[in-house]
């Protein structure tokens, strides 16, 4: 339950300290108070929309604080799916609105999304405005009030995820025939690729080995008179290198044992004559193996031109043209398998459809019996409610299929005797829409674990007997959910148990909005002023006592 709030800032309200009891709170105060602030306020910790033009003229930020206690198993285990705490079930929820247009959300001091607050908000407070008549008035509503009056949501759920199979399913199907219808141009692409890849045999790194061949034998012939000359002038006995380097040896051979430095020379020069020799041996070699083979260099030389040519139209490596090969090759082999894989998902797909339609049916009958008792209870409240000649019924209609079921449902009344039920958007005035919404509330309020119902002016267009059975009834439902209620009527405001005014004055040339918990004393004034004005005479005074008496 919403045990206090603390508001700073907020609009003309300066600052306001607001108690709270676990049952029927009421506001009151004249037209252009304040009281539809107090709304906005309570709203904005719910993670409600808020604009900067809230924030108190001539401060920096709005700031509405609010205590929640007593919390619900259910809010407490979403609260632990957040991680945040509610030490002896109670958060605090801070909501800061600043002058420059931006928001600060806070639950317990620690700082979190609006979408987070607007999620534990709806947990914890209710609220029904003039504006949510509009549920009433639209017939795609009036199913989701049925299911929740149900109160057994195993036949929705069990049917939904049911149905949302059946969806993947035939959106599985729907994609594979689309592939299908293009089907034959793609296949004759992939056959185009994978014939022109497959005959080429592309091995990895090939290019390189390639284009490295390629280079050697297109300049074969230069290469080999280029060894040749180099392994003459090593080998030739007229004056070779070798020749030249055994001499310089030998003629240090002659005096090492003369001078001892000569002997290392001598060794060196050795291992300089082993290594020209070897050197000279391998250029043989490679001179041998020089192949001038027009043949094999025309080979290469189309080699070359066939995987350039790929490679530019591809736009890929030679990795990459092989991966490409091997997708085609994949991608082929689903194409030619998805004409037995769409029979196979239809045949499914049927079977399914047909467990989904009996699932609706379930469902179908069942929200029939839920109906037939939410039409009797909600005729018992509105009979209370001053409108003992009223026929409300639920219109069902069965329909295709949807993540809802088959049905479509509409609240049908009749106010008057002899008048056919007909659609409530077409016939219900907004007194009439106040009383059934509360009609509403009051048969749904054990319905749900929402500690707290705000009703914002809900005695709009109604007075005299039907005013003060709405207030019964909003006493009633105190006694299992906080209420609180922003009223004008008198018949309401004795009802509550705590009785708060919202008053408006002038300080420093500001206007400042103040609200005051009132004790007896005051309920009596302002119950008189309610109901006479601002001239308070011992007769309305004597009158408010006596109302307030025959309640308390």
């Amino acid at each position: 339950m919403l045990y206090e709030l603390y508001i700073e800032n907020l609009a003309v309200i300066k600052s306001a300290h607001i108690p709270f009891s676990d049952s029927f709170n009421v506001f009151t105060g004249e037209t252009g108070a304040g009281k539809s602030i107090l709304i906005d306020g309570i709203n904005s910790i719910l993670g409600q929309r808020v604009t900067k033009d809230i924030v108190r003229t001539g401060e920096k930020k709005a700031t509405i604080t609010a205590l929640f206690t007593n919390l619900d198993s259910s809010i407490c285990e979403r609260l632990d799916e957040l991680n945040i705490s509610h030490e002896e079930d109670m958060i605090t929820i801070t909501r800061e609105i600043l002058s420059n247009g931006g928001s600060i959300a806070r639950i317990n001091s620690r700082a979190v999304a609006i979408s987070v607050l607007k999620e534990v908000g709806q947990h914890l407070v209710n609220v029904h405005g003039q504006h949510d008549n509009q549920i009433l008035l639209n017939p795609d509503r009036h199913l989701e009030i049925i299911d929740s009056f149900g109160n057994d949501e195993s036949l929705l759920n069990d049917y939904t995820d049911a149905f949302k199979r059946l969806q993947q399913l035939a959106r599985t199907i729907g994609e594979l025939k689309r592939l299908q219808s293009s089907k034959l141009e793609r296949l004759e692409i992939l056959n185009s690729r994978i014939t022109e890849l497959g005959a080429l045999n592309l091995q990895p790194n090939e290019d390189t080995l390639i284009e490295e061949e390629y280079s050697i034998c297109i300049n074969a012939e230069k290469i080999i008179n280029s060894l040749d000359t180099s392994y003459r002038v090593l080998n030739d006995l007229d004056g070779s290198a070798m020749e030249n380097i055994l001499q310089a040896k030998n003629g240090l051979e002659r005096y090492s044992d003369v001078s001892p430095k000569l002997e290392p020379l001598c060794e060196r020069l050795s291992n300089v004559y082993i290594e020209v020799q070897d050197i000279s041996e391998e250029i043989l070699t490679i001179s041998n193996s020089i192949d001038l083979n027009p043949s094999r260099l025309e080979y290469l030389a189309q080699r070359r031109l066939d995987l350039n040519h790929v490679k530019k139209k591809y736009s890929l490596d030679i990795d990459g043209l092989i991966k490409l090969y091997q997708d085609a090759l994949e991608e082929i082999s689903t194409l030619e398998s998805s004409s037995d894989e769409i029979e196979r998902l239809t045949a499914q797909k049927d079977k399914l459809l047909l467990e989904v339609t009996e699932k609706a049916k379930r469902l179908s009958d069942y929200r029939l019996k839920v109906a037939e008792k939410f039409t009797a209870r909600v005729c018992e409240e509105l009979k209370f409610l001053n409108m003992p000649n009223v026929v409300f019924k639920v219109s069902c209609e069965k329909g295709k299929l949807t993540v809802h079921g088959m049905d479509s449902m509409e609240f049908l009344i009749s106010a008057n005797v002899g008048e056919p039920p007909k659609p409530i958007s077409k016939i219900a005035s907004g007194g009439e829409l106040s009383r059934i919404m509360l009609a509403l509330k009051t048969v749904l309020a054990d319905k749900d674990n929402i500690p707290t119902l705000i009703f914002d002016e809900i005695d709009t267009g109604v007075s005299g007997k039907t005013a003060q059975r709405i207030g019964f009834k909003l006493r009633e439902v105190s006694k299992i959910r906080q209420v609180i209620c922003v009223t004008h009527l008198s018949q309401i405001a004795i009802m509550g148990d705590n009785h708060l005014l919202i008053e408006k004055f002038t300080d420093d040339n500001r206007t400042s909005t103040s609200v005051t918990q009132l004790n007896h004393e005051g309920r009596v004034k302002e119950i008189a002023r309610i109901m006479n004005g601002e001239i308070l005479t011992p007769t309305a005074l004597k009158n408010a006592e006596e109302l307030l008496n025959s309640v308390e």
